[in-house]
């Protein structure tokens, strides 16, 4: 619900604060007073094009504030999680600013944001109805949903986005495994002659630290024994090697130990403890020089190894690490031909029956459709008679559409089509219909879809244009109809249904020193009784005029 609208510097309004409720609004004025200008402001904060023309004459920035009460549960909050924007208190502001260049600036509850999510955000919580022809029930990609929603469709609607999503992904799984063996098939010589290579070369995991460190030993290996040699002279040699000096030492700590008692046990175990691990040592040393004595490969060998392994890690352009994962991935792809085919045929026939399973249920919705579209058709047609439209006709169009255009909307393309004389050809509502019979055309609908989207608050720009009498009675008893459970704003120069509103304000010109500004006034019941009797009589206000305002809003 919109609970209040703050402009600044628009037009020829400095300075304006309104609050609405709930139920029917209805604002009333002489032609030219600036009625206009409020539902441009309101549409310039829902993020309607920003024109620098907006902006009062002498001022440098204007502004438009809407400010709105939200439900939980409302769809709007999704928007605005989905954007990181938070929301206080259940309230969501949305403001525009304009400067002299005509640029403009948005913030929705203070936060910067773009236009575009302004609209975004108002289409879920207003629409004016008269201003924005291309928003709202004349925007034909909205007709598919109101009618699901009014024929109470929403769930089979849901399960053919669904049963749709399983087609598209069936169809990409085939496509894909198609183009995959495509790919094989057409590098299976390839793929044969390097899987032949990579098993003949047979690559193990780690192999090439093995290969590098076992080149590294083979071409230092007389370095090596002279070294691993003269470090075993150092540890055993004859009567002057490490081991030989720490037993002469054992020896001689033991021959005192008796004497010093226990004090020098310490020392005697260590040096215990140093010819153990020199001993280790040998025995590590000796082993190593085995083993380098009893290599059996060639340095030439091992080389050959290695190269052959880097060269072929060159031509796959990897490491040589990569090539046993290679091997696999290449022996997957040439065995993936073998079974190529088999797996198209099982996913085709995955395609198939989700395919079957999204036209069956398609089908269905659209014979659903068709029935709903029937009562919606009858439903509306009984609201024009009221409204002076009886020679009018209004159809809910249902196209079946090639297989080449289905979509997770099902089969049809739905659109509201009117004809406004006998015997013509309904049309798209903004093409056939005038101004004044649109407007009558949309109420009508509104009222039979009162019941989809009661969340959004509904603005009608001059409903009753060129009607007076019994019709604009109907129009005025259609709105408050429609404001029942909802909040419904109109602009409107019909005393029989400016009578009809819960809210009523006045829009007037008044000077302002060699400038005129327009003003607006909420009214109480006496002026509004003045106002409407102004509408029924003219500039000068009877008292046969006031009593008849005063039947007016008795009956209303």
């Amino acid at each position: 619900m919109l609970v209040s609208l703050s402009i600044r510097n628009i037009v020829l309004i400095e300075k304006l604060d309104l609050s609405f409720d709930q139920g029917l609004g209805v604002l009333t004025g002489e032609t030219g007073a600036g009625k206009s200008i409020l539902l441009d402001s309101l549409g310039f904060a829902l993020g309607a094009r920003a024109d620098a023309r907006l902006l009062r004459p002498g001022a440098e920035q204007a502004s438009v504030t809407a400010t709105f009460d939200v439900a939980e549960g409302h769809p709007t909050w999704a928007v605005l999680e989905e954007q990181g924007l938070e929301a206080e208190d259940g309230l969501l502001i949305l403001r525009r600013v304009l400067t002299r260049d005509g640029r403009s600036r948005a913030f929705v509850n203070d936060q910067p944001a773009a236009a575009a999510l302004l609209r975004r955000l108002a289409d879920s919580l207003i629409e004016i109805q008269g201003q924005f022809d291309q928003r709202g029930l004349m925007d034909p990609a909205t007709h598919r949903g109101l009618l699901d929603a009014y024929g109470k469709l929403g769930r089979d609607a849901a399960r053919i986005e669904d049963l749709w999503d399983r087609w598209r992904n069936a169809v990409r799984a085939r496509e894909a495994a198609a183009l995959r063996l495509a790919e094989a098939q057409r590098d299976e010589a390839f793929l044969r002659h390097a899987v032949e290579e990579l098993e003949a070369l047979d690559p193990q995991p780690g192999e090439e630290s093995r290969l590098a460190e076992k080149r590294n030993r083979l071409m230092h290996r007389e370095k090596l024994v002279e070294g691993i040699n003269a470090a075993l002279e150092e540890l055993g040699g004859e009567d002057r090697g490490a081991t030989a000096s720490l037993a002469r030492s054992r020896r001689a700590l033991e021959r005192i130990a008796a004497t010093a008692g226990e004090a020098l046990t310490p020392a005697i175990e260590a040096v215990e403890r140093a010819i153990l691990e020199c001993e280790e040592a040998e025995a590590q040393l000796n082993a190593f020089a085995s083993d380098l004595e009893s290599e059996a490969d060639s340095l030439e060998t091992v080389e050959d190894r290695y190269f052959a392994l880097q060269d072929m890690a060159r031509k796959h352009h990897c490491g040589i690490e990569a090539l046993t994962g290679l091997r696999d991935e290449l022996a997957g792809r040439l065995a993936a031909i073998d079974g190529g085919e088999a797996e198209l045929t099982t996913l085709a026939q995955e395609a198939a029956e989700a395919r079957r399973a999204f036209l069956t249920a398609g089908e269905a919705l659209s014979k659903a459709r068709a029935k709903a579209s029937k009562r919606l058709d009858k439903a509306v047609a009984a609201e024009l008679p009221p409204l002076k439209l009886e020679r009018a006709l209004f159809e809910t169009a249902i196209e079946r559409l090639e297989e080449a255009d289905w979509s997770a909307q099902g089969l049809d393309r739905i659109a509201f089509q009117v004809a406004t004389n006998p015997g013509s050809r309904p049309g798209p509502l903004g093409k056939i219909a005038s101004g004044g019979e649109l407007a009558r055309f949309l109420l009508a609908i509104k009222v039979v879809l009162a019941s989809v989207n009661p969340e959004r608050c509904l603005v009608f720009d001059e409903v009753d244009s060129g009607v007076g009498g019994a019709t604009a009675h109907a129009v005025g008893e259609r709105l408050a109809k429609l404001a029942g459970d909802r909040q419904v704003l109109v602009v409107t120069h019909s005393p029989q249904v400016a009578a009809r509103g819960a809210q009523h304000w006045q829009v007037h010109k008044e000077p302002v020193g060699e400038r005129v500004a327009t003003r607006v006034h909420h009214l109480d019941s006496g002026d509004r009784r003045e106002e409407i009797a102004r509408m029924l009589s003219g500039a000068e206000i009877t008292d046969e005029a006031r009593a008849a305002a005063d039947r007016l809003i008795g009956t209303a």
